[in-house]
């Protein structure tokens, strides 16, 4: 199952952005904590240790209502993780509590078969973190996976005030879907994280599969 595939079942849903946040802010708030994840015992030790490397702003944590409105709605967030999908030297980084919520929303506005189909997918494409029961999910695959960049439609992460606390403890950059793809620049950024000539997409944003340089890709 493509991402297109979905994004084409996805199509007909009555979902909004807005419906997305509301969805994951009750899941979270109802949960007490940063979010549930079936893998308990993984994430509830608090002595797991951040990932054994620098951090990149090559890996990049997409919150659990971009993952949901990429796929329920389109617009901003699917240009952004596009952007990501066509790439494959970036790595989209996410604990499982973080895709738990992410598929709770989408089973709760659209239905549970195109929520688990969605699972399979992202599961292929993302690199597990994992980080303590009750800690932001994004907030904490971010630090526990050396990502440098979180994708978010939480204004308590993206405003002013919580990105400058975040700076004082976390390498990191909260942006909305919209503000991360104006500024992500992979010919930029390609120098820092590979090394050479930016060579252009390597993989079709919609399947995954990997396009030789100056392809036509479907966007």
């Amino acid at each position: 199952m493509t991402f297109a595939d979905l994004f084409e079942r996805a199509a007909d849903r009555d979902a909004t952005e807005d419906a997305v946040r509301v969805a994951l802010a009750d899941r979270r708030s109802g949960s007490g904590s940063g979010g549930k994840s079936d893998d308990g015992d993984a994430e509830s030790d608090a002595d797991i240790s951040p990932a054994d490397r620098e951090p990149s702003p090559a890996r990049v944590v997409a919150d659990a209502d971009v993952l949901a409105t990429d796929l329920l709605v389109g617009g901003a967030a699917r240009e952004a993780l596009d952007a990501l999908r066509a790439h494959s030297w970036t790595t989209l980084v996410a604990s499982d509590a973080l895709l738990d919520d992410a598929e709770a929303v989408i089973a709760e506005i659209s239905d549970a078969d195109l929520a688990a189909d969605w699972r399979d997918a992202v599961e292929a494409w993302r690199e597990p973190t994992a980080h303590p029961a009750g800690d932001h999910p994004a907030l904490a695959s971010a630090y526990r996976g050396a990502a440098m960049q979180v994708v978010s439609l939480d204004p308590s992460l993206t405003g002013a005030e919580a990105a400058a606390g975040l700076r004082d403890r976390l390498p990191v950059s909260v942006r909305e879907p919209r503000a991360f793809a104006a500024v992500f620049s992979a010919e930029n950024l390609y120098p820092e994280a590979v090394g050479g000539e930016y060579p252009g997409p390597d993989r079709d944003p919609r399947s995954m599969a990997p396009v030789g340089r100056g392809e036509d890709q479907h966007r």
